[in-house]
């Protein structure tokens, strides 16, 4: 057999073979978070959590865990046990601090400028008494209207036994 006679052709082909496919995506994966759990397209073939939220969460979590972990060995124990020891002493010098601060100087409140703006001159009080005293029952119903039949016209004096004195 001779060679073909359009080499132009299996050019084509040998190309066609060679061709690259594309790279498989890989299939959906479940968020490794616990409590998110959901359904997401992986980007990268390691990827692991959903989104960045997620990503943040367990880099939290793993820290965490590894301080746990840390705070089981012997180590840990003595260096907490050392934080705690300093933690005490500290309150201790802030509790003395504070007890000398209070002895220093103590609030003095004098008796004339204390009270002098809330108190009212006497003969003012008596004029606003004087000026208060109205009758209970027309305090009450000055917004009822008075009904067909009823004894008195409309604003005339209800009671005249009771007064309300308006005290300040």
């Amino acid at each position: 057999m001779g060679p073909p006679e359009s080499r132009t052709r299996q050019g084509e082909r040998q190309a066609a073979r060679r061709r690259k496919r594309r790279a498989r995506r890989p299939r959906q994966r479940h968020c490794l978070l616990k409590g998110c759990e959901q359904l997401f397209p992986p980007r990268h073939a390691c990827q692991r959590y959903c989104g960045t939220e997620c990503r943040q969460k367990a880099r939290r979590w793993s820290g965490w865990k590894a301080q746990q972990r840390y705070r089981d060995t012997a180590a840990g124990q003595a260096k907490r046990n050392g934080q705690s020891r300093r933690y005490r002493e500290r309150v201790k010098s802030r509790k003395a601090a504070d007890a000398e601060a209070d002895n220093d100087a103590a609030r003095v409140i004098t008796k004339e400028s204390f009270f002098r703006a809330d108190v009212r001159p006497a003969g003012l009080l008596r004029a606003l008494r004087a000026t208060a005293a109205k009758p209970f029952a027309a305090l009450l119903l000055r917004l009822v209207p008075p009904r067909t039949g009823a004894g008195g016209g409309a604003g005339a004096a209800l009671e005249t036994g009771a007064y309300l004195i308006r005290t300040y």
